[in-house]
């Protein structure tokens, strides 16, 4: 099986933090939003992933490097495809054309999941799904009385189910989804100028394909801060009986509310920090309030207090007190 992951937007939600990487290299918890997909992904199927595909944009050398380190530590080969204009879900699948093909799943990049059962593919295709209580706000899939799905609504207003796809679909054969992404492309079928994914699926329910719908246990958006955060302590609160701390950070006089990941080689003096905090490797930190936040690496942070907070790369801040969004390089210093 191969897993097919577009990831070649500029995260504007997310911005300053994705002005110098792309979104799903931001760290939650500890690792790249990307590879704990990934993982989850690993846990819930039964087959051998043989290969993962990332479709992404001019990101450069380095980030395709990391890209490539992620999948090899999945014990997959790696591939990497470009879309080089915003045209659409289905026209990001269909970047990696190439690959598309035999059993295959396709997994956007902003969502992370939980589900607590393997998933055995036996129907054409499966999607994942979540009630929601808003699904105006989402494209849905309604059910009929075969437990199959029988339909895609973008964003209804009026009720016709309330359960949102969470952009992660496994498939038996990639070809058949290829041929109609193909079709879409041809005969230019947009909408709102984009070419879109559950087009596609909606013909193929047409032609008498069987889609199971999958309801998650936990669906965790990354499209913004305040998701992001609580992404964050939910998926500390999901390991928090595994060792989160590293051996080799050191804690001088100070107080951990766990449950929270602390780097290699983060000194942390004098604070109480906690809980739902993930803080990245080889960040110093001294007489400081922090908790339900954010702080990535190599950063100095003295005199804080924060919640509710996501903090860049190389960040130098001293004496504040707010909720707090900074992107990597900057110093406040009071």
């Amino acid at each position: 099986m191969k897993i097919i992951v577009p990831m070649a937007g500029i995260g504007k939600r997310m911005r300053p933090h994705t002005l110098t990487i792309p979104k799903p290299l931001l760290p939650v918890a500890g690792k790249p939003i990307v590879q704990l997909l990934l993982e989850e992904i690993y846990n819930i199927i039964y087959e051998k992933i043989t290969e993962i595909i990332f479709v992404i944009g001019d990101f450069g050398v380095d980030i395709e490097t990391h890209l490539y380190h992620i999948a090899h530590n999945l014990n997959a080969g790696c591939k990497i495809y470009y879309q080089k204009e915003p045209l659409g879900t289905a026209h990001a699948v269909l970047c990696a054309e190439e690959s598309l093909n035999g059993r295959v799943v396709i997994a956007f990049s902003d969502t992370l999941f939980q589900y607590d059962s393997k998933l055995n593919l036996t129907t054409d295709a499966s999607i994942l799904v979540q009630k929601v209580t808003n699904p105006s706000s989402f494209g849905v899939v309604k059910i009929g009385r075969n437990k199959l799905i029988t339909s895609f609504i973008e964003k209804p207003q009026k009720f016709v189910s309330d359960l949102a796809i969470i952009g992660i679909y496994f498939f038996k054969d990639g070809n058949i989804l290829k041929k109609e992404l193909q079709r879409l492309i041809y005969n230019d079928i947009k909408v709102n100028g984009e070419y879109q994914l559950t087009d596609a699926l909606e013909n193929m329910v047409r032609k008498k394909m069987k889609f199971s719908p999958v309801i998650i246990t936990e669906w965790l958006d990354c499209g913004n801060k305040n998701s992001t955060i609580y992404a964050n302590q939910r998926l500390l609160e999901y390991q928090k009986n595994a060792q989160l701390i590293s051996k080799h950070a050191t804690i001088i006089n100070s107080v951990i509310i766990e449950p929270c990941f602390i780097g290699d080689n983060t000194i942390i003096e004098n604070s109480i920090i906690g809980p739902y905090v993930s803080i990245g490797n080889d960040t110093r930190i001294k007489f400081s309030l922090l908790k339900n936040s954010i702080i990535q690496s190599n950063s100095i942070l003295e005199y804080l207090n924060i919640h509710n907070s996501i903090l860049g790369n190389f960040v130098e801040l001293k004496g504040e007190a707010n909720e707090m969004s900074i992107g990597d390089y900057t110093s406040i210093l009071k």
